[in-house]
């Protein structure tokens, strides 16, 4: 009789994203960043967000819990609080989430005017099938990559849209709102139109295949 290892699987994205847990944790630094500058202003804020950071990180070690999402977590917000910091000005800490969204909605856009939509590529990546070279090719598993893509390109293009108009408008407290409502929902959003595209692109490219192996050879 055999036994299934269930510790050889590889983690699901929430598990490297730090689970439920992890995406709650993720946004105390905004928060706490946003309470204490109206409070206490910039410095104190910013002293206060990385500290809140730190914490997480302590509080994964004791908690024996993977602590690389807490120090990513660190990592943006130290590099944040630096651009906070030579701006002089609150919103300055939402700025490299909104550069990041414009940068990620023109790459997936690209991909898509290229033929060679982000989400395929990287599911072509990934997967061991022998469709590596030939998803492209199909015309249906295509048009799924591209509705795929297509919803990234809608979702960072909105993030980079709304949180640069309060930017400008100077509402680093609206920004923290929009932060994370804009943020793991509706990622969650995209992920799901991707599990549907995978799913369509390999049934379409099995029905081909399957095609293929029925039909008679030709001389």
């Amino acid at each position: 009789m055999t036994e299934t290892n269930t510790t050889d699987r590889e983690p699901t994205l929430l598990e490297r994203m730090g689970g439920v847990s992890g995406l709650i944790y993720a946004s105390i630094p905004s928060i706490a960043y946003v309470i204490v500058n109206a409070i206490a202003g910039l410095d104190a804020a910013i002293v206060v967000a990385i500290g809140a950071s730190s914490g997480l990180i302590l509080l994964r070690v004791v908690r024996k819990e993977p602590i690389q999402p807490a120090v990513s977590g660190l990592l943006g917000v130290v590099v944040a609080s630096l651009i906070a910091l030579y701006t002089g000005s609150a919103e300055g800490y939402f700025l490299p989430g909104i550069w990041m969204s414009l940068a990620m909605a023109v790459v997936f856009a690209v991909s898509i005017a290229m033929r060679r939509p982000l989400v395929g590529v990287i599911w072509n990546a990934l997967t061991s099938a022998g469709e590596r070279t030939v998803w492209h090719t199909d015309k249906r598993a295509l048009y799924a990559f591209d509705v795929a893509t297509l919803t990234f390109v809608a979702v960072f293009a909105a993030r980079y849209v709304v949180q640069d108009w309060l930017y400008d408008a100077g509402s680093a407290g609206w920004l923290a709102v929009a932060r994370i409502a804009m943020g793991y929902p509706m990622l969650a959003l995209a992920l799901l139109v991707t599990w549907w595209a995978v799913r369509r692109a390999r049934s379409q490219l099995q029905a081909a295949s399957d095609e293929r192996l029925q039909s008679p050879a030709t001389c």
